[in-house]
Parts: structure tokens; C-alpha cells; sequence
């Protein structure tokens, strides 16, 4: 079983509204919930903040949260979209009540619920400022305190803010990207490695700095999208290469178009194999 949470927050009753967040939130539900085949993939409860009448509180934020961990899960995954704050204590998910930085749900608070988690993986993904100081307690500055089995994708550093361009956040459009094969492998699975890479080769020297943080014994695949190679034809490359050091030879015949060759002669297994290589 795999469960993500997606949350926008863009109404908010005392700090500044945000224009993004909302449909971030929607977005990131759309790419996870099926694979690129159009199989199922996560089951996504969505929450979202757009007016007054339908603020989400820290409480309501933090039952949510708990509910998403507490089961045995091979995949929980934690999407958030919102403001965030920070004081000497910490991070805060900004919930729509806030007047103050620290009445959000205190970052520390969310890793002591994934800390109790029975899921296997725990993924966590926050677009919002500051978001880079979770998981990293005050008390120990200069270490991260992650429990295995648990990924951490954020958008900025604890110091950074995190930005927003026509109406979505930078970070989460490209997260987007990533999942719709931005990001995809040979076998076109996309991990949260893979994600973390996408996204920083994207961004600029002089915009916010994603940050990856981990402690885990292998990838696990977000999403798989449909593949541009099927795998049994893939798998056909050791008929050609048996190392990798291996070159392939080539000559006219191989050439499906003999215009502008030196001979004419027809080789149909010639031509297939050069076929196979040019749609790889």
C-alpha cells in the first residue's frame, strides 16, 4: 500500500495569502496517483486551503499527518505547500490561523510522528521557506536526525525562501517534471534521488538550493511512466555488446536509405539492427 498526503495552503487569516500552493498541491495528487501506463499507484488525500471556509488548522494538519504515518505502509508520503517560519527553536509549517511563527506545526513535532511510523519508506516533500532546517534539531546544529526508512526532498535551505512563478512554486514545478519522466531511469522509475538531482541541475547558482536528506538502504520508485523501450527490447543490447567495452561495427548495408551509399546490396537483418539502434 502506498499513501501520499498532499497539502496547499494558500488562505490564511493573518499573514499574507499565497497564489500557489493550492494548485501545487493538486499537481503533485495528479502525478503520483497513477503511473505513466495509467496504473494505480498512491492513494492520495488531498487538503486544501483556498478561502476562510476552508482554512486548515495545526491541529487538523497534525491529525492528518499522524494518520498518514501510523499505518504499515510500504510508501507514506508527506507533500506540503505553504508558508513556513523559523525562530531559535526551529522550523513551523505555517497553518492558516498563525499570527505567530511558532503556532504552525513545529517541524521537530513532524519528525517525531515519522519517528513512530510503521511504513516502510517515510518521504517527506516541502515547498515552503526554510523549509532545510527539518530535521535538524538545535540542540545538535550540525547533525541530522533521521530514522531509517525516511527521505527528506526540500525546497530551500533552513535560511532560503522558497519563491513562486505563475501561480505554482519553482520547486514543485519541477518536481512535477521530475515525475513525468524528468528524472526517469533506464527502467523509467523515478526515485527521490533522481528528484533531488532533476531539480538541482535545474536550478540556478543564484536561486534556492534544494536539499536531499536521508537515511536509507535503497531507492524506492515514485512513479514509473510508460517506457519509450520496452525492457525486452533493452535487454537485447547484450546480443550485440557482451561488454561494455564492446564496439559495434558498421557498414553500408546496415543503411536503410542507400542513396548516398557506395553499395546497394539489400541485408534486411543488417537493416533491423540499425532500425533497433536509431529508435533507441
Amino acid at each position: 500500500m502506498r499513501k501520499a498526503l498532499c497539502v496547499g495552503i494558500d488562505s490564511y487569516e493573518e499573514v499574507d495569502d499565497l497564489h500557489g500552493c493550492v494548485n501545487d498541491a493538486n499537481s503533485v495528487k495528479a502525478a503520483l496517483e497513477r503511473n505513466g501506463d495509467g496504473t494505480l499507484n498512491f492513494d492520495v488525500k488531498i487538503m486544501w486551503a483556498t478561502s476562510e471556509t476552508s482554512y486548515i488548522t495545526r491541529n487538523e494538519l497534525k491529525d492528518a499527518i499522524e494518520e498518514l504515518f501510523k499505518s504499515e505502509s510500504e510508501i507514506a508520503l508527506l507533500y506540503y505547500s505553504g508558508h513556513g517560519s523559523i525562530d531559535v527553536l526551529g522550523g513551523y509549517l505555517c497553518t492558516s490561523e498563525v499570527k505567530r511563527p511558532d503556532e504552525g506545526l513545529s517541524l521537530n513535532d513532524v519528525m517525531a510522528l515519522i519517528s513512530q511510523s510503521k511504513a516502510q519508506n517515510k518521504i517527506i516533500i516541502l515547498d515552503s521557506c526554510f523549509s532545510g532546517n527539518i530535521a535538524n534539531p538545535t540542540e545538535m546544529p550540525h547533525y541530522s536526525l533521521l530514522h531509517n526508512g525516511t527521505t527528506i526532498l526540500a525546497a530551500c535551505g533552513e535560511d532560503e525562501y522558497a519563491t513562486e512563478e505563475h501561480s505554482h512554486g519553482v520547486y514543485t514545478s519541477l518536481l512535477v517534471e521530475a515525475l513525468y519522466g524528468g528524472a526517469m531511469n533506464l527502467l523509467e522509475e523515478v526515485s527521490p534521488g533522481s528528484i533531488y538531482s532533476y531539480i538541482d541541475r535545474s536550478l540556478g547558482a543564484w536561486e534556492q538550493r534544494p536539499v536531499f536528506k536521508a537515511n536509507i538502504k535503497s531507492f524506492v520508485s515514485l512513479r514509473k511512466n510508460a517506457p519509450s523501450i520496452s525492457i525486452a527490447e533493452l535487454r537485447r543490447i547484450i546480443e550485440f555488446f557482451s561488454t561494455p567495452y564492446d564496439k559495434y561495427k558498421l557498414d553500408p548495408t546496415y543503411e536503410p536509405d542507400k542513396h548516398e551509399a557506395d553499395t546497394k546490396e539489400i541485408n534486411k537483418e543488417h537493416e533491423t539492427i540499425f532500425q533497433f539502434y536509431r529508435d533507441m
